[in-house]
């Protein structure tokens, strides 16, 4: 079974606004509610390639039974652990202004709460897949991904984690089988500027040497890199398309990755799909759907063994 935890998820109300005014009574012109967090939305893209997932998480008040609904109706099995005291999160995204969003804090999420969490995950075994995905709840230990990795270390639990620096940096020693920062990520745990997609290989090769066995490297407008097990080098210019929305681009790229590995255990066919994913997240209003990832995947192209 695949597996996403998201610690923080969000009801994202995204709302358009024509002619926005500040301190004056604004009216939407369109707005749409939708379950969102990283490991939502790596749910979200997986169930819209026909694989089935179950997401796991933290869910409060009734914005968590809205998220948990929207879930189950798209048929992502429900994993989440109710809180007690508190409400999910909503974000409001404004649409018309490019970028602006407000996002709430989410509940507290208790020692207890943590702990069925890892009940949970300790069930997991050889053959499951796992993606740990974006940041950590001020309420939560901040070595929540070093103690699941630990926990689940040989166990043939494949893991994935999209996240930043020191959360990236802890986890690596548990050696999870695919990790995705973006160039701009990468540059700052190395304290360097990355461009090119050759600037970006030797130090996507120096976190392989940390211990992950599989980096795959984002870089929107410039493509990705993606460093296999065996050490080969593959490369891909981005696709062609307009950038709608680059919200959850990440996330479907890592979606389509392991959708694409978990079909035919082939790593060029894996980039292939991850690279497709994520643009055709990027280019559509909302998260990509199997058709537009098939789309896109007919005109990457990848530069391999390099």
């Amino acid at each position: 079974m695949i597996y996403t935890v998201t610690f923080n998820p969000s009801l994202d109300y995204i709302v358009s606004v024509e002619n926005f005014q500040l301190g004056l009574t604004n009216r939407t012109s369109s707005e749409l509610m939708l379950p969102g967090g990283k490991g939502v939305n790596v749910s979200t893209v997986l169930m819209n390639l026909g694989i089935e997932n179950t997401a796991l998480g933290f869910a409060a008040g009734f914005v968590g039974d809205e998220i948990v609904r929207q879930m189950e109706e798209m048929g992502v099995q429900n994993g989440f652990i109710r809180i007690e005291e508190g409400v999910s999160r909503i974000n409001l995204k404004l649409k018309s202004i490019d970028g602006t969003e407000i996002n709430g804090q989410g509940p507290v999420i208790s020692p207890k709460h943590v702990e069925e969490l890892m009940k949970r995950l300790d069930r997991l075994g050889e053959g499951d897949v796992l993606f740990l995905s974006g940041s950590i709840p001020a309420s939560m230990p901040d070595d929540a991904y070093q103690k699941i990795m630990e926990r689940l270390d040989g166990r043939g639990v494949q893991i994935i984690v999209d996240a930043t620096k020191d959360l990236l940096m802890k986890v690596l020693e548990y050696h999870p089988f695919l990790i995705k920062p973006n160039n701009h990520e990468l540059g700052e745990i190395f304290d360097v500027e990355l461009r090119t997609r050759e600037e970006v290989i030797p130090y996507a090769k120096k976190l392989q040497e940390k211990g992950a066995v599989n980096v795959l490297v984002s870089m929107a407008g410039e493509g990705a890199v993606f460093i296999d097990a065996n050490g080969d080098v593959h490369m891909a210019p981005a696709p062609r398309g307009t950038l709608v929305n680059g919200v959850g681009a990440g996330d479907s790229m890592v979606a389509g990755f392991m959708a694409g590995w978990l079909e035919k255990q082939d790593y060029e066919h894996a980039f292939c799909m991850g690279v497709s994913a994520g643009s055709a997240s990027a280019f559509s209003e909302h998260l990509a759907t199997k058709a537009e990832i098939e789309t896109v995947y007919q005109q990457v192209r990848v530069i391999s063994n390099l």
